[in-house]
């Protein structure tokens, strides 16, 4: 007998320097276990600015790049891999609307999120948007795995 599932997922999850500042690190780490994912690695690691710049390539030469590097280099960054069956979908719903004000209750920018009426958005939380991209991102801040 075969099984028609698909084959697990892996993403990549960072709580934010703003997450990890208002303590909310472990809110977020329930909630991916809660959804039934599993924590494949954690690290609370200060990511530097080559880091980023590989991270944030695509968005390379664009206005807002600098201050978002500027924040993600503000303090401590919460790098996690989660794995299920499509956790990459499944995260980004968790995660919410990237405006915190207009995200769903329910969701993590939506209960925890603020506007803080600042030129980046600080939303608490950066999930992959695809494999291709989860691949790359752990590939990055995981090169071990």
């Amino acid at each position: 007998m075969t099984s028609d599932a698909p084959a697990q997922q892996r993403t990549l999850v960072l709580v934010k320097p703003d997450g990890v500042r208002r303590g909310l690190a472990g809110e977020v780490l329930r909630r991916i276990e809660a959804k039934g994912y599993t924590l494949v690695t954690v690290e609370l690691r200060q990511a530097s600015d080559e880091l980023l710049a590989e991270h944030y390539a695509e968005h390379a030469g664009k206005p807002f790049l600098a201050p978002l590097v500027e924040f993600m280099r503000s303090g401590p960054v919460l790098a996690v891999v989660a794995e299920g069956h499509r956790v990459i979908e499944g995260f980004r719903s968790l995660a919410g609307a990237t405006d915190p004000t207009v995200a769903a209750p329910g969701t993590i920018r939506g209960d925890l999120g603020r506007d803080w009426g600042l030129k980046v958005i600080q939303n608490l939380v950066h999930g992959s948007d695809s494999p291709e991209s989860a691949a790359r991102e752990i590939g990055l801040w995981f090169p071990a795995l």
